[in-house]
């Protein structure tokens, strides 16, 4: 028997020597997120908003429900994450998007900080960005997701995906009711079609006053530039011009006359894109043409100057803050770039309406086609955030009566559809508050490497 218990004492040696490590290296309960990623992206699959089980004090359940029922009810692709502050953030967003598999805005609210990424098809980087620089600072959970949710609503392009279904009678429709449904609609069609009729000559007449109020503005930009040309003292035959100087001046005068041409052929409000399209790309010609006379390097393709396309390209960006709205950073010219330096008021591009003169981001929807054709390629949203104009364009009804005006945002697939890993991952890189989202989480250490 002693012999026996002799040879038992380093097994039970070794058994507690493992239990120990165990209680050392093993977390304690509570203390990591209860979820993983592909947990989340499953959850996101069926609805909008997760709460983790070990963040539920973040957001109560109602608060949860209230939420995801506002972006069902925009149909529109947001995703809301709220995970505890301890929640792995190694590629979080990269692998977030990839398991979840949808095109769509994704916001993750990590103990009490918060950040976002999203597809370039429906939102620019510059928009994800001022959003939720927006909200930083907003210690309260649910007032920050809201406030974020709902001026993401206002910009994002795309619907909410399939997968997440809608109200529907799970009882069915009965016979009876169907019949009756049936008559109505035989006894209502042709009023119904005299009053489509009626809303269509309607909407007709006011996309038409709305052109006549914007060829103002588009004849004062033409104008502009034709003025720029003449004022040009460049002769293609003159000593010292190249070919390279020769073609940029013919773009700038083909640019000139595609402007004209476009203008004249415009009946409706959206046709006015690809006439400051034309514009846009003339002055920039023109800025070419400049720096290859001076000897200076050819300057980068840059947006105009936000606060008057007539100004030209744009050399910077500089933080701007519209009334009421957040702050956002924009493209300026050299000479906006000084007078915002130096605390004065940049010189603006303000149109007629109805209450006076007024900026062309405080002026009505027909100047959404206007502003898209000089800040195209997802930019516009971004830097419209918080303006009417801005609000304007992303109502349910903007996009028929006025085209989308910002024109497309790239990317494969739209917002909602399911592209499973077929996304750029750049729009989902870049560390926590590294500028991707905009957010303040850092950088470095876990933060790091990029989502």
């Amino acid at each position: 028997m002693r012999a026996a218990h002799t040879r038992g004492l380093p097994g039970l040696l070794v058994a507690l020597m493992l239990a120990a490590l165990a209680v050392v290296w093993l977390p304690s309960p509570g203390a990591h997120a209860a979820t993983d990623v592909s947990t989340v992206a499953a959850a996101l699959r069926k609805g909008p908003v997760y709460v983790d089980p070990a963040a539920s004090g973040q957001l109560s359940a109602s608060e949860a429900d209230a939420l995801a029922a506002k972006i069902k009810k925009a149909d529109k692709p947001v995703f809301v994450a709220v995970l505890p502050a301890d929640f792995p953030t190694r590629n979080l967003f990269q692998n977030l998007r990839t398991d979840t598999g949808i095109t769509g805005l994704y916001a993750i609210r990590l103990g009490d900080r918060f950040d976002a990424r999203a597809d370039s098809a429906v939102m620019s980087r510059s928009a994800v960005q001022n959003l939720v620089t927006s909200v930083q600072g907003v210690s309260d959970a649910n007032t920050q997701l809201n406030a974020f949710t709902d001026r993401a609503l206002a910009n994002i392009r795309g619907a909410a995906p399939a997968s997440w279904g809608g109200t529907s009678n799970d009882g069915g429709v009965s016979a009876g009711a169907l019949i009756a449904i049936g008559a109505v609609a035989v006894l209502g069609g042709a009023g119904a079609y005299t009053v489509v009729r009626r809303n269509r000559r309607r909407q007709e007449a006011e996309q038409q006053a709305a052109l006549e109020r914007l060829r103002v503005v588009v004849d004062e930009d033409i104008t502009a530039f034709g003025e720029e040309l003449d004022r040009l003292d460049f002769h293609p035959a003159e000593a010292g011009a190249d070919d390279a100087m020769r073609a940029d001046y013919e773009r700038a005068l083909d640019a000139y006359e595609q402007a004209k041409s476009y203008m004249g052929e415009a009946r409706r409000p959206e046709d006015v894109r690809p006439v400051t399209q034309a514009l846009e790309e003339g002055r920039f010609s023109l800025a070419v043409l400049a720096a290859r006379r001076e000897g200076r390097p050819v300057p980068e393709r840059r947006a105009p100057c936000f606060f008057d396309p007539r100004h030209g390209p744009s050399v910077t960006d500089a933080t701007w803050t519209p009334a009421g709205g957040a702050p956002r950073e924009v493209p300026v010219c050299k000479a906006d770039w000084i007078r915002l330096g130096e605390g004065e008021e940049p010189a603006v591009r303000e149109v007629e309406t109805d209450r006076g003169r007024r900026p062309y981001w405080d002026a009505g929807p027909a100047y959404g086609p206007w502003a898209g054709g000089y800040f195209g390629g997802g930019l516009l949203p971004g830097l419209l955030v918080g303006t009417v104009l801005g609000s304007v364009m992303a109502s349910p009804g903007y996009g028929a009566a006025y085209g989308t005006g910002y024109g497309d945002f790239g990317g494969g697939y739209d917002g909602g559809d399911v592209s499973g890993a077929d996304f750029d991952s750049g729009d989902f890189g870049g560390g926590f508050g590294d500028g991707g989202g905009g957010g303040d989480f850092g950088g470095g250490g876990d933060f790091g490497g990029g989502f």
